[in-house]
């Protein structure tokens, strides 16, 4: 009885620091928006779930696996992002600003995903698609594979984002605008270019997690509103703007949802990661891995 339940904990543990590798490539993105573009940028999860659904419609008519949809939906969401950002420089939207026209932006996709996909819970077919239901065990526990493919890519893809923003000309001229726009800009800093291309990389990180999202079970047109909390946590509690602080904090709240579901009920595990949070940014208040405040 024991052993069953100490290897529940353990199923729970894995299963939850696993699915932090999704949030993490779900905050990336976005966190290096909030902080170095001063855009919280709530149409990233709008064009999460968009890429999703394109996914699952390429998949479902072409009946080709799904991960070739990366060919179209990785270019077309990096000019996706790059556009959405030009709007919020050509028209200087101020930071509280763009959290408001973000979310107008975010209503419009999920309206149209409506009026197009239906509200009804889509599911690539298993023919097609076999990942959802796919998984490698190890001394008796699970490890499904699109848990994996995510947190597989979550780790080198947020490492290659703190080693480029610390050692390439682009990383610090983005950590020069954050600590002051304005002289930044005075030093030759080409502030619009720069926050075009950190745009186009936010939009294709979405694109990459729509695709794990549209391959790892089913789609509704309300599934990004339950990770907009969710990534916010992570992103404040790893520090606005850290990569590898994203990938840490993915891994936390994943790991604490993964053991409350287990021992108390799924529904309390987002209850407990914002718990979590408030006890971190009481010892922290700029995460753990922040350095100085948005």
């Amino acid at each position: 009885m024991r052993a069953g339940l100490s290897q529940l904990y353990i199923q729970g543990l894995v299963s939850g620091i696993l699915l932090g590798g999704l949030f993490a490539l779900m905050a990336l993105g976005f966190s290096l928006m909030w902080r170095f573009l001063r855009v919280i940028n709530l149409v990233h999860f709008g064009m999460i779930l968009l890429a999703a659904y394109l996914t699952y419609q390429f998949a479902r008519s072409s009946r080709l696996d799904p991960w070739i949809a990366l060919v179209f939906t990785i270019p077309l969401f990096a000019l996706v992002g790059a556009a959405v950002q030009w709007v919020f420089h050509r028209f200087h939207v101020t930071i509280f600003n763009s959290l408001l026209v973000a979310f107008g932006m975010f209503v419009i996709i999920e309206g149209v995903i409506r009026n197009v996909w239906g509200a009804d819970f889509l599911r690539i077919p298993g023919d097609v698609s076999p990942y959802a239901v796919m998984s490698v065990s190890v001394q008796g526990v699970a490890l499904p594979v699109t848990r994996l493919i995510a947190f597989g890519l979550a780790i080198p893809l947020s490492l290659a984002a703190a080693v480029f923003l610390e050692r390439s000309y682009i990383g610090k001229a983005l950590r020069a605008v954050a600590e002051d726009p304005d002289v930044a800009v005075a030093f030759g800093v080409n502030f619009r270019r720069i926050s075009l291309l950190v745009a186009a990389a936010s939009g294709v990180t979405g694109a990459i997690a729509g695709t794990l999202v549209a391959v790892s079970g089913t789609l509704f047109p309300n599934a990004s509103q339950e990770w907009i909390g969710i990534v916010f946590a992570v992103v404040i509690l790893g520090g606005v703007g850290s990569p590898t602080g994203a990938v840490v904090a993915s891994i936390l709240i994943g790991a604490v949802s993964g053991i409350v579901s287990v021992a108390w009920a799924p529904a309390a595990a987002p209850l407990m990661a914002f718990a979590v949070l408030i006890l971190v940014l009481l010892w922290r208040p700029h995460g753990l891995f922040g350095r100085t405040p948005v």
